[in-house]
């Protein structure tokens, strides 16, 4: 994976940010001047200010040019002793880049400038064996300074990579929790919706029909009227019961459609004796070699009502030929045909047949459907197994 840029994972500095790390560059400044300071004279005192109060200055955009920053204020504190806080501060911020490339060269420019000011600045250094001596120490003690100063800058820096990258994990991991909740709660809309279509349509439709039927009849009896009138009453009663039970599972406190008892394979020919029933003209032919597994059964169930439902919305009077045919090593094939007749006024959104063709698809079948001619014709084949 690509390494990630530094400015992906600097933190924006508060203003006690800004205000301690001046207060810590400040004390080593002052700890130095006043350790150096010894008969300078005005011209000297007055450049070792100018120059410090530049870098601290100076060193504020550290983070917008940290390379040019940083060599600027260390060049300064070779000729300033204020200007040491400022190298300081601007050294650490350097090294929480954790860049090799940049640490390196920056660590030597920031000894050089050390050893300059020990050298040829810093009045107060005895000479003789005695100042030889305090010089090695100071070599030393600028080194262990400065490789302190890299150490913590990159234990800063990678702690600040650290904490970024576990934000972004937890931003990443909360997205794909909503991002699998939302799909979840979709498949869940489109699952009830399919259930929804399939069941109350189909009776709705059924009702629409028998209802039309009984408004053009004129030479039925009285007792006919109550029987027909009878025969709605109950497949609305029914239609509520199937609605009732998808609103239960949309409230959280009903029977989930999918656990409640689903129609089998053995339902089909009760289909299409209670479509009779309601005035269809159907004929059914079941060529089926065995008894096909349950949910292959729900599922041949499923395109049997849907094929009677588009019937009998859409050519209420024509008659509809159901066949089935397969057995289990060819899979099962269905067949429905049926003339396309008046159309009635029930309405129709073209649904049934698009979740009906995910249903099949999810079963390991394929769904088509064509007219030739005047004959509408849907087909389904369904694997013996899923």
């Amino acid at each position: 994976m690509q390494q990630r840029s530094p400015d992906d994972y600097q933190p924006r500095l508060s203003v006690w940010g800004h205000v301690w790390r001046y207060l810590a560059a400040l004390g080593i400044s002052a700890l130095g001047l006043s350790s150096s300071v010894g008969g300078w004279p005005d011209w000297r005192l007055a450049l070792d200010l100018v120059l410090g109060v530049g870098s601290l200055v100076l060193v504020f955009w550290r983070r917008r040019w940290p390379l040019t920053v940083v060599t600027v204020v260390t060049v300064a504190s070779a000729f300033s002793i204020l200007a040491a806080g400022a190298s300081a501060l601007a050294l650490v911020s350097l090294a929480t880049r954790r860049r090799w490339r940049e640490i390196i060269p920056m660590s030597l420019l920031s000894f050089v400038a050390g050893m300059f000011w020990l050298a040829v600045m810093d009045t107060a250094t005895p000479s003789g064996p005695t100042g030889f001596a305090l010089w090695g120490i100071n070599v030393g003690v600028s080194v262990a300074v400065i490789a302190a100063m890299v150490a913590w800058g990159m234990y800063i820096g990678s702690r600040r990579e650290l904490i970024a990258t576990l934000r972004l994990r937890a931003e990443t991991a909360e997205a794909e929790q909503a991002l699998r909740v939302s799909q979840a709660r979709e498949t869940e809309r489109r699952r009830i919706a399919r259930e929804m279509h399939d069941v109350l349509a189909h009776r709705i439709s059924h009702i629409s029909m028998q209802a039309g039927a009984l408004a053009y009849r004129e030479d039925l009896s009285a007792d006919e009227i109550r029987g027909q009138v009878a025969t709605i009453r109950d497949g609305a009663h029914r239609a509520l019961d199937d609605l009732r039970t998808v609103l239960g599972v949309l409230r959280g406190n009903g029977e989930d459609p999918e656990t409640a008892p689903q129609p089998t394979y053995a339902d089909i020919g009760r289909l299409v004796e209670e479509a009779r029933t309601g005035g269809m003209n159907i004929t059914f032919e079941d060529d089926v070699e065995g008894s096909p597994p349950e949910a292959v059964g729900r599922s041949i169930y499923r395109v049997v009502q849907e094929g009677i439902t588009n019937s009998r919305k859409h050519a209420p009077g024509a008659l509809l030929q159901v066949a089935l045919r397969g057995s289990e090593e060819h899979g099962i094939d269905v067949e429905l045909r049926n003339r396309l007749g008046f159309d009635s006024n029930t309405p129709g959104a073209g649904l049934g047949l698009v979740g009906l063709t995910e249903r099949v698809d999810l079963a390991g079948g394929r769904l088509a459907h064509r007219t030739e001619k005047d004959v509408f014709i849907l087909e389904a084949w369904l694997p013996w197994g899923q």
